[in-house]
């Protein structure tokens, strides 16, 4: 007897998905991902929402990307703080004046941590990340220059400003000679000398350099630049009758390093030579990107003529930045982390990745394959290189292995004059753990054991990777 009984009809299968839901949309050409130009008509918004998020599968993982100086982990509360205030146009003073006081009050802060001189208001402002802040503070010292030589009675037709810096210095100084006019005096490296030191840019500066540029941390591997001895040196050829040049502290990162972790380290306004400073919010001031501060050692040092005051909303606003709208919640996102830290917190978080990145450093060191360029004891990065034991494969190769696993660890050549040098670089940022380290460690070995291996059978593994400084 027949257990079950029906048509004998065939069932017309139905060509939906019944899992065309969220997690796997039936998307026809009608609700295509548009690539080019705008579809007709709209989608439901959770299928946007899904589709979209499927395709930033592809890109790698901010935790495990040590390329990156910017923040890749803040609290839940500033993240919703952040989402909060999405929706406030910093530049609404009027409209949003508790927002302008709280920049005011982060200025105040970073003013107070790099000894500016005590006034009734410090002088500086938020910026969309470092590179708007050092073309702001470019600026300032190009204006400078300017009155200077006409108080002289020089002539701005045929005389050129130039600005020192080492060739290490972040692309953006090159984009600001550029984009204002002025002639970017690039130190090469020399040797062991991969940094400006001060006889290198006492060398390079004359009666026409607006001013020095000194890194904080340099992006190529993580050391500070000798900022006091450029600044002696700089203050000895002035009194010595040479041009008078001012100084200006790239401190992107280790802006908000070392007043935490190297507090008797005199780098900042406590140098009467320095004049300006820069720092990335979003670095080691632990905020998601982006929002950066630039500070002048007081009004004198920013001219007048590049402050407009706009009639605005109702309101007559000071403001000297490239950019005008942009959202507020990047600066209460570093305001939350200053209220929420204190000296002792960011001296934690910092100490920690410092921690870290010596500890990684000094493991990947003991390893016959590799040479340490720098340890991580400023900025908590370090750079390495292969050893001359390695054969067969180099720096290239081995990024490329490491990103098989979802590492993303940075490989590149060192400008003129050390176009020779080739180095891996870890960048350790919050978020980065001990754990995560020994992950990264063993994952390490595993690359070089197979590396070696491989080049054992006569391969040879290298050639460029896709990173760009």
């Amino acid at each position: 007897m027949a257990l079950h009984s029906g048509s004998s009809q065939p069932t017309r299968t139905p060509h939906t998905n019944p899992f065309a839901t969220l997690a796997a949309p039936e998307v026809g050409d009608a609700f295509a991902v548009p690539l080019n130009a705008l579809h007709d008509n709209p989608v439901p918004p959770d299928m946007a929402y899904q589709l979209i998020k499927e395709e930033l599968l592809l890109d790698g993982s901010a935790r495990l990307n040590l390329a990156t100086f910017v923040t890749t982990w803040m609290e839940p509360q500033a993240l919703q703080l952040m989402s909060e205030c999405a929706d406030k146009n910093m530049i609404d003073k009027d409209e949003y004046p508790q927002t302008a006081e709280i920049e005011r009050r982060c200025v105040s802060i970073i003013a107070d941590l790099w000894h500016a001189p005590p006034s009734e208001e410090a002088t500086g402002c938020s910026t969309t990340g470092s590179s708007e802040a050092c073309m702001l503070a470019g600026m300032a010292l190009k204006r400078r220059w300017e009155a200077k030589v006409r108080a002289e009675g020089g002539d701005l037709n045929v005389r050129k400003p130039n600005l020192v810096m080492g060739i290490n210095v972040q692309v953006c100084w090159d984009k600001f000679c550029r984009y204002w006019d002025v002639e970017p005096r690039l130190v090469p490296m020399e040797g062991d000398r991969v940094y400006l030191d001060a006889p290198s840019a006492v060398a390079a500066v004359d009666e026409n350099t607006i001013g020095v540029v000194a890194i904080l941390g340099s992006t190529f591997d993580g050391r500070y630049e000798p900022v006091a001895e450029i600044a002696a040196a700089l203050d000895k050829l002035a009194a010595d009758g040479g041009p008078d040049v001012p100084l200006h502290v790239d401190g992107a990162s280790g802006g908000m390093i070392a007043p935490f972790l190297d507090p008797d380290l005199e780098w900042d306004f406590r140098l009467p030579r320095v004049v300006s400073i820069n720092t990335s919010g979003h670095k080691y001031g632990l905020v998601y990107p982006g929002v950066g501060w630039i500070v002048w050692r007081d009004k004198q040092h920013l001219p007048d003529e590049l402050v407009f005051n706009v009639n605005y909303l109702g309101g007559n606003m000071p403001t000297f930045a490239l950019n005008f709208s942009r959202p507020g919640s990047e600066v209460i996102a570093q305001y939350y982390n200053f209220f929420r830290l204190g000296r002792a917190g960011y001296t934690a978080v910092q100490q920690s990745s410092r921690n870290v990145a010596m500890a990684l450093s000094e493991k990947i060191g003991a390893l016959p394959d590799f040479t340490l360029i720098t340890k991580g004891d400023e900025l908590p990065v370090f750079a390495f290189t292969t050893s001359e034991r390695v054969k067969g494969w180099d720096v290239f190769a081995l990024s490329r292995r490491m990103r098989e696993r979802g590492w993303q660890l940075p490989a590149y050549t060192f400008p003129a004059n050390r176009e020779d040098l080739a180095v891996l670089r870890v960048v350790v940022r919050n978020g980065f753990s001990l754990d995560l380290a020994e992950l990264f460690f063993g994952e390490l070995v595993a690359a070089v054991d197979s590396l070696n291996e491989e080049a054992g059978s006569e391969k040879v593994l290298s050639g460029p990777s896709g990173f760009r400084h």
